[in-house]
């Protein structure tokens, strides 16, 4: 599968809220590219509010592409998320995204097990 415009591709894989949020009511939409039970490439979105995430069993490496926010990690380590940050959550990651501005992304999960 190709995407040929990241910024206007309906997301069709999925659409829920998102299960950890902690304010606001923050909802994920995901298309996935490729899946080959190791790597799985796509695309994702995610709606303003304030939610936990974890990476657990995987990496992931992410491409902001569209929105504003942040992202303060287990440490206290603040990362302003804007168009064109690249990310790298390793396994065992834990953080909690603030999103002000819908956020799209592109990502590659590694599973690590």
């Amino acid at each position: 599968m190709t995407i040929d415009d990241v910024l206007g591709a309906e997301l069709e894989t999925g659409r829920r809220p998102v299960p950890t949020a902690v304010d606001g009511e923050p909802y994920e939409s995901w298309q996935v590219i490729s899946d080959d039970g190791r790597v799985e490439l796509g695309v994702w979105e995610v709606t303003p509010g304030s939610f936990r995430g974890t990476c657990e069993g995987y990496d992931e490496q992410m491409h902001v592409v569209a929105g504003r926010g942040t992202i303060t990690d287990g440490d206290g380590i603040v990362t302003s998320i804007r168009p064109g940050v690249v990310m790298l959550c390793p396994d065992g990651w834990s953080g909690v995204w603030e999103v002000g501005e819908t956020v799209r992304k592109t990502y590659a999960i590694v599973k690590t097990d």
